[in-house]
């Protein structure tokens, strides 16, 4: 059965509501006394991060209901906020499951301390609801004792299966060199973060039919780093939930978390029906936003690189739909990026401030200046040449026309994707060196064409590509092969958009219009231009914060209904707004057929 997150509460639990919130609470607590307890550094070389209270509800509530007997899997147990949640959740469920037994694996002794207690209050809470419980605690490396018993081997070895799992798994990359890595080799298991092979090794201990709620980094959605895993994990597991934070500070303030995390709800080889992507400012409570998508605009069945795409909203499809118009590779286009050369604390001795004879060009992103290049800079921290020195000639490129984008930008930056053109006649010099926070567009380490050059800027700074890169990277930081993984417009529809830039890039509303003329001219898509529907929902977000509404309403629902109320539609002016009289049905038609 699938899991609404709503369940009725059973008669005979209801005595127990007491039992239940204190449970839940008192885990909270020992989460935070654990968090000041632990050293810190401890803490971020094991990669833990604890799960608070209501996220741990919320993961929870995504699981179906109708089976009799439970056996739970919370591999990274912590003091069992999970356990705990799940205990709570079972007890509210009209036909409570006969038993539940639950494996829990933790190393550190102080968590199985907290753990012990929690435990025992979920044996309390379970026994009052009449449901059978027992459980077990493993001090054991989740990945040792997995690998083990998926192995097999000479020495038998005790089986565990399971029909649920919850997880929040460890956050940490996995040298090539280490015990972890050769073990998980051993089973054909190949990734570079810990929280993925707990994932895979889960899914593996799962019995058919079973389920996996976790909550992990937004990582391995995309990147090739990550491929080996979701080609295994959706080969075995079929997606059903996925809830997307739309803010880090405010489900994740007490950890720190720098990452972008999702809530990941799986079956065992389940059939292939709608996924609901559901997203949420907070810890997924409030205003959820809920979109129901096929499987396959999730994950292309033709998709070679198996990127899991989350449109939160109708309006990311159209996004979606709009760059499925454009059919070329930077392959196809003759085009290479790569990242910048120079790694300039390798070479500070040769760096220098201002370019004199006998140096080259340094470009950093802060030489970014309104879609081109502003060389030199002065007055800035970083210098603005390098010494022109035999060993270092193979970090420079010759002089032409290059496209570059910053690698990395702060979280809280409007746009992830910025790109500037360099122009050889505004740095004046036969050589040119960029540096390693950079991707540089190139042919053959050569400049590119000047037109195709410019489209390409142009077609890289647009509101669509930005938002087309958030459904699929959860990072602040751009890399190379990200850029690569993007489909691009025609040669010729390139430089159809270079000739539109002259001597001042244009503005952001003038490149969104370009770009969306050349989808028009492509395709017949008829629906709503999500660029401008975007922006036309900041711009009502901006006069509601001028109006002095409360923060809890600063939000794209209060938005939208101010846009219903007025009349507006995206590609309409302020001074068209209307003052008509409309009820809530017709209120809520309006945000979706204009608004998605």
């Amino acid at each position: 059965m699938e899991a609404t997150g709503r369940y009725e509460v059973h008669p005979q639990a209801q005595d127990q509501g007491n039992a239940r919130d204190s449970l839940i609470k008192r885990a909270d607590q020992y989460r935070m006394d654990a968090s000041h307890r632990l050293d810190p550094e401890n803490r971020s070389r094991m990669g833990q991060f604890f799960t608070v209270g209501s996220i741990a509800q919320f993961m929870a509530s995504l699981f179906g209901t109708g089976i009799d007997e439970i056996r739970l899997l919370d591999a990274g147990a912590g003091v069992g906020s999970l356990t705990a949640a799940f205990v709570e959740r079972i007890c509210q469920e009209p036909s409570p499951p006969r038993g539940v037994s639950v494996v829990a694996y933790e190393l550190e002794p102080l968590l199985v301390e907290y753990l012990h207690l929690i435990l025992a209050g979920c044996r309390e809470v379970s026994e009052g609801c009449g449901i059978a419980f027992e459980a077990r605690i493993l001090e054991q490396d989740f990945v040792d004792s997995a690998v083990e018993m998926l192995r097999g081997g000479l020495f038998a070895v005790e089986h565990l299966s399971f029909n649920r799992a919850i997880l929040n798994p460890p956050y940490k990359k996995i040298r090539s060199d280490s015990q972890h890595r050769r073990l998980l080799n051993s089973i054909g298991v190949e990734t570079t973060n810990l929280y993925a092979a707990f994932l895979a090794l889960a899914a593996d201990l799962l019995e058919e039919g079973g389920e996996l709620v976790a909550i992990t980094p937004r990582s391995f959605c995309n990147g090739p780093y990550f491929k080996p895993f979701r080609k295994r994990f959706l080969r075995t597991m079929t997606l059903r939930r996925i809830h997307i934070f739309e803010s880090r500070e405010e489900a994740f303030r007490t950890d720190g978390v720098l990452q972008e995390n999702i809530i990941l709800h799986a079956v065992k080889t389940g059939k292939k029906d709608d996924v609901l992507i559901s997203a949420s400012h907070g810890p997924a409570g409030e205003s959820m936003t809920l979109h129901s998508v096929s499987y396959e605009q999730v994950v292309g069945p033709d998709d070679p690189d198996l990127i899991i795409y989350l449109a939160t909203s109708e309006m990311d499809q159209f996004v979606l739909d709009r760059l499925s118009v454009f059919d070329h590779t930077l392959e196809s286009l003759g085009v290479e990026v790569s990242t910048g050369r120079v790694v300039d604390f390798r070479v500070r001795e040769l760096l220098q401030s201002d370019p004199q004879p006998g140096t080259v060009p340094l470009i950093y992103p802060t030489h970014f200046q309104d879609g081109y290049i502003l060389w030199p800079k002065s007055g800035g921290k970083k210098p603005n040449a390098i010494s022109n020195v035999p060993k270092l000639e193979p970090l420079f490129l010759p002089t032409g026309h290059y496209v570059l984008v910053r690698r990395f930008s702060a979280k809280e930056e409007p746009r992830r994707v910025v790109a500037a053109i360099f122009e050889p006649q505004r740095v004046p010099a036969p050589w040119v060196a960029f540096e390693n926070h950079l991707n540089v567009y190139h042919r053959k380490n050569a400049g590119l064409p000047p037109m195709l050059a410019k489209g390409l800027a142009l077609f890289l700074n647009s509101t669509l590509v930005d938002s087309y890169f958030r459904q699929f990277n959860g990072h602040t930081q751009v890399n190379a092969t990200d850029l690569r993984m993007l489909r691009y417009p025609s040669p010729q529809i390139l430089e159809t958009l270079g000739r539109q830039i002259d001597i001042k890039f244009p503005s952001q509303e003038q490149i969104d219009k370009l770009l969306e003329r050349e989808i028009q001219r492509m395709a017949d898509i008829a629906s709503p231009d999500p660029v401008a529907a975007k922006q036309k929902v900041d711009e009502a977000l901006t006069i509601l914060e001028l109006l002095g509404l409360p923060r809890g309403q600063l939000n794209d629902r209060s938005a939208l209904t101010l846009l219903a109320l007025l009349e507006l539609e995206p590609e309409m002016s302020w001074s068209q707004a209307k003052s008509p009289l409309k009820g809530i049905t017709p209120v809520m038609d309006f945000c979706r057929e204009q608004y998605g």
